[in-house]
């Protein structure tokens, strides 16, 4: 794998057009995402509404009763659970090698694929009072 140095921050990033390339601007735009979802989760769950009144309750009637906020905490997780999962990746490739290399990776994968299932039935089928349509 051929690497460039940015002048400006120092940062390695990948040349060519392949996969690791693909994975590298992925990275730097599921990090932007997630610092707008989960500032905008905090300022929302922690600003605009006291937490001290929060409980399952009121998440199951505010929160998981709208499909706009299913989506958003839907979204937040699988941007958290890739962008985790590529950097545990890149980090089993910067220390590992061979058959060791594989077998963590291919763990590593079928883990995230594991966790995305999960994350997502829990995000569709959690009970809520009622469903309303976003919009």
């Amino acid at each position: 794998m051929t690497v460039r140095t940015s002048p400006s921050s120092g940062r390695v990033k990948p040349t060519g057009r392949g996969r690791e390339l693909a994975v590298w601007y992925a990275m730097r735009f599921t990090g932007l995402g997630l610092f707008v979802l989960v500032l905008s989760h905090y300022l929302i769950l922690h600003v605009l509404y006291d937490p001290s009144q929060q409980n399952a309750g009121w998440i199951a009637e505010f929160r998981w009763s709208s499909t706009f906020w299913r989506g958003f905490d839907w979204l937040m997780l699988m941007l958290v659970l890739f962008h985790a999962f590529m950097g545990v990746r890149t980090v089993v490739a910067d220390y590992t090698r061979g058959r060791v290399r594989r077998a963590v990776t291919v763990a590593l994968y079928g883990l995230a694929a594991i966790l995305f299932a999960m994350g997502t039935f829990v995000v569709l089928t959690l009970p809520a009072a009622h469903v309303v349509p976003a919009g």
